[in-house]
């Protein structure tokens, strides 16, 4: 299974940053870009790629004590930039961004003890993606109106273990599908 482990925005957060995203999809050029989907909105805390189904329980137990030793925090929407000369566009984060950044860490970790091959260690950047292109462009316009954004602020209670299946289909534009495998609630009380 091709799985991470992220942080999902209420839908309400979402609503609030579709229509900003809407309105880059309408600038010149955009077309050229390949738009993330809605539903698949988050904030990768940790990318584990290919994980083999026996190792799925492991991997979910330690999550679950990752987020039991990680209390709520809030966290908001905000801003926006870009990686690699336009290559990926997306929202930023604002609020606890300790918190944000030690349950990632705790994500990348639980999975290392499970037998998940992490690869090397990088420093963790709060993002959701919103677009990717396969050539590097001038993201200025787009980096400027996600920069403006900024939405409510909510309080993260849980971290999710999210299974992502690629399309197969070939269909331009053709979004992965992501299937939300566990929910582990944060602090002492989950």
């Amino acid at each position: 299974m091709r799985l991470f482990a992220a942080v999902l925005p209420p839908q309400d957060v979402i609503a609030e940053l579709a229509p900003v995203v809407a309105a880059l999809r309408r600038l010149p050029g955009s077309d050229g870009l390949r738009w993330t989907g809605l539903p698949g909105w988050h904030f990768t805390l940790a990318f584990y790629g290919e994980v083999d189904e026996e190792v799925v329980p492991e991997l979910s137990l330690r999550l679950e004590r990752a987020a039991r030793r990680t209390e709520p925090f809030a966290l908001a929407v905000r801003g926006g930039g870009q990686f690699g000369h336009g290559r990926a566009l997306w929202a930023g984060a604002r609020g606890d961004l300790d918190a944000l950044r030690l349950l990632a860490d705790r994500a990348e970790a639980a999975a290392r003890k499970a037998g998940v091959p992490m690869g090397e260690h990088r420093r963790y950047k709060p993002h959701l993606t919103v677009a990717r292109s396969r050539e590097a462009l001038d993201a200025q316009p787009y980096v400027e109106a996600l920069d403006a954004f900024a939405g409510r602020t909510w309080t993260v209670s849980e971290l999710c273990l999210v299974r992502s299946r690629l399309p197969k289909s070939g269909v331009p534009g053709e979004q992965p599908r992501y299937e939300t495998v566990a929910r582990q609630p944060l602090g002492a009380a989950g």
